[in-house]
């Protein structure tokens, strides 16, 4: 039976979709959309810097196994957001420093961990963002178990596909299907230049539930009551 599973190298996505998402916060994302967010548990090991946009390449790897994602390493590219799907494991990290300096040597923007990372302070030294569920000084070997390489994954309870786009930002990771990731720009880059637009009135002294329409919805309620 197989135990290594290879999918096609993923389509990278346009550098002007890129730059675009690059200019939008997750957060003004999650104003209109609510798929594709992956679970909160997963949280940066440092504050990083902007917004972070990438191509999915998806690995799986169980428990104690770590063969799958150094063998990984070997097709990231520049511009690569590598998702790791721990299969359930809570225990075991399979990124430490080591694997980290080698996936920003090749080029990745992050690393989003269904699961636990180690040498934190070794990885925030070398500059790559981690979004994991914590640290764990149980480290697994290369135990040949098997796993996957740019096959579906599951992170953070978000299904990734290998070449969707991987936004990130310290406010959590957004998975955008590449045929959706257009219009999300749109609407998300328009809301962009409308935030904060209330900053100068309410230090004026107005009221965000005036400026927002939130007390006119109280009051009638209050008033058809």
């Amino acid at each position: 039976m197989q135990k290594y599973h290879i999918g096609d190298e993923p389509t990278r996505i346009d550098p002007a979709l890129i730059e675009g998402l690059s200019a939008v916060e997750v957060a003004t994302i999650g104003h209109f959309r609510h798929r594709g967010f992956v679970s909160h548990r997963l949280r940066p090991i440092a504050p990083i810097e902007g917004t972070l946009v990438g191509t999915a390449v998806t690995v799986a790897t169980p428990g104690t196994e770590s063969t799958r994602p150094h063998h990984a390493l070997s097709g990231v590219k520049p511009g690569d957001g590598l998702v790791i799907d721990r299969l359930g494991d809570t225990r075991h990290s399979c990124l430490g420093g080591g694997v980290a300096f080698a996936a920003k040597i090749a080029g990745a923007i992050a690393v989003v961990l269904d699961g636990p990372c180690t040498d934190a302070e070794e990885i925030i030294e070398g500059g790559l963002p981690v979004f994991c569920t914590g640290i764990s000084g149980i480290t697994p070997r290369l135990n040949d178990l098997g796993g996957s390489l740019n096959k579906p994954v599951s992170c953070g309870n978000v299904p990734v596909l290998p070449g969707d786009v991987v936004v990130l930002d310290n406010c959590g990771v957004l998975v955008l299907p590449p045929d959706e990731a257009a219009e999300v720009l749109e609407e998300g880059s328009a809301r962009q230049a409308r935030a904060n637009r209330n900053r100068g009135r309410i230090e004026a002294g107005e009221k965000l539930g005036d400026l927002s329409g939130a007390s006119r919805l109280v009051v009638s309620a209050l008033d058809s009551a």
